[in-house]
């Protein structure tokens, strides 16, 4: 891989452009796929779900449940094995992954919680930001199956999963899949604010 596709370099690339007074920390947020053979010790782990907990949630409910699973448990490969190929082709290098549940009802009424999973992305939004405060990355993935999911870890029905996440620290994009290596060295983009923030549907909002 060329000079100017080193992780250092890459790093800086990734960074979301400064502007509008938004914390650093934030800008420096993104969701790499390759990772470096390093592991994550017990304590920063244990650091980002410490963040995670205190993330709002509807009447307080904290309805989020996380699996962990580190390189080499059992927690790791059911989680794993049940991602999609085009994950596994890049997540096998994650030394951490997490899979993300939400619980859909309220503990002390029974009743519909209809922001559970709201609330569960809130918690890893937060936990994405401790990590990158501390130096490590996260990328959450939609692709697995469901249902396997679910049953490797007997999950009640009254629980939806949310998305799985890879964390650990940023490593050499030249070890992906070809396929992924361009993506990992380009530049990140976002929509522009007037197609998402509306004073009404589809009106954008003047600042």
């Amino acid at each position: 891989m060329p000079p100017t596709s080193s992780p250092e370099v890459i790093e800086k690339l990734k960074h979301a452009p400064d502007g509008a007074g938004v914390e650093d920390l934030i800008l420096r947020r993104w969701s790499p796929r390759a990772y470096a053979d390093k592991e994550v010790t017990a304590d920063e782990l244990k650091r980002l779900f410490e963040a995670a907990r205190w993330a709002a949630s509807s009447s307080n409910e904290q309805p989020w449940r996380f699996l962990v699973g580190r390189r080499g448990d059992e927690t790791y490969q059911k989680i794993f094995n049940a991602l999609v190929d085009f994950n596994q082709a890049w997540a096998r290098t994650a030394p951490v992954l997490v899979l993300a549940v939400a619980k859909m009802t309220f503990t002390q009424k029974g009743t519909p919680n209809r922001y559970g999973l709201h609330d569960t992305g809130a918690a890893m939004a937060i936990l994405a930001l401790q990590a990158t405060a501390n130096g490590l990355h996260t990328h959450s993935m939609a692709g697995f199956d469901n249902e396997q999911m679910r049953a490797s870890f007997a999950i009640p029905s009254d629980y939806e999963m949310g998305a799985v996440t890879a964390i650990g620290y940023f490593g050499d994009p030249a070890t992906l899949p070809e396929h992924l290596q361009k993506r990992e060295i380009s530049p990140r983009e976002r929509k522009p604010l007037e197609e998402f923030v509306f004073s009404a549907w589809e009106k954008p909002a003047q600042f």
